[in-house]
C-alpha cells in the first residue's frame, strides 16, 4: 500500500504534467490565432475571386442550357456542372382557403395527415400529393423546373472551401444590394 506522502508526490507529478499539456494546447491555439491573422486576408480575397468565378460560370451554363440536354451535367476539373431538377417548393395564397378545399376535397382520413391541429397546412404531407390534387386545393407548386449546377466533387477540405466561398459570395450581393 501507498503512502500519503506517494500519492501526493504522484498527484503532484500529474498535476504537473496536466498544466503543461495545457499550456501546450494554449500555445498551439494562440499560434492558430496569429496565422489566422495573416492568412485571414488573402483567403478572403480568394474567396471572393472564387465567388465571382461561380457567379461568371453560372451565368454561362444558364446561358448554355442547350448543351445539357443529355447529359445533364459533366464533370470538368472535378467540378460538376450543368442542370439538375429544382427541389421546388409549396405556395399558396391563402392558408385557410387550402384547409377549407383540403376539407371539401379530400377524405376524411387525410385531414389529419395534411392539416396540422394548429389548423396549418402540413406542407410536407402536401409534397406527396400529385399536382391534380393539389391544383383542386388551391396549391400550386413553384420551382421544380431545371435549376444550375455546379457542385465539386472532393473531399471535406471542399465542403469547408465551399462555404467560404458561399459566405464571400453572400457577402459580394449584401455589398451590390447596398
Amino acid at each position: 500500500m501507498a503512502t500519503f506522502a506517494e500519492i501526493e508526490e504522484a498527484t503532484t507529478r500529474y498535476a504537473d504534467h496536466r498544466e503543461l499539456v495545457k499550456l501546450r494546447v494554449q500555445y498551439l491555439n494562440d499560434e492558430i490565432e496569429k496565422l489566422k491573422r495573416v492568412h485571414l486576408p488573402e483567403i478572403k480575397d480568394a474567396a471572393a475571386d472564387a465567388a465571382n468565378a461561380l457567379a461568371s460560370l453560372e451565368t454561362l451554363i444558364d446561358e448554355s442550357r442547350g448543351l445539357f440536354v443529355r447529359p445533364r451535367s459533366i464533370i470538368i476539373s472535378g467540378i460538376r456542372v450543368g442542370l439538375q431538377k429544382g427541389k421546388g417548393g409549396l405556395e399558396y395564397d391563402d392558408e385557410d382557403t387550402v384547409i377549407r378545399l383540403i376539407r371539401k376535397v379530400l377524405p376524411l382520413e387525410q385531414h389529419e395527415l395534411l392539416i396540422k391541429i394548429k389548423e396549418s397546412v402540413n406542407k410536407k404531407a402536401l409534397g406527396d400529393l400529385d399536382v391534380a390534387t393539389l391544383k383542386k386545393v388551391g396549391v400550386t407548386v413553384q420551382g421544380t423546373g431545371d435549376v444550375v449546377l455546379v457542385k465539386p466533387v472532393d473531399s471535406e477540405v471542399e465542403k469547408i472551401v465551399a462555404a467560404v466561398v458561399k459566405e464571400a459570395k453572400a457577402a459580394a450581393e449584401l455589398e451590390e444590394a447596398a
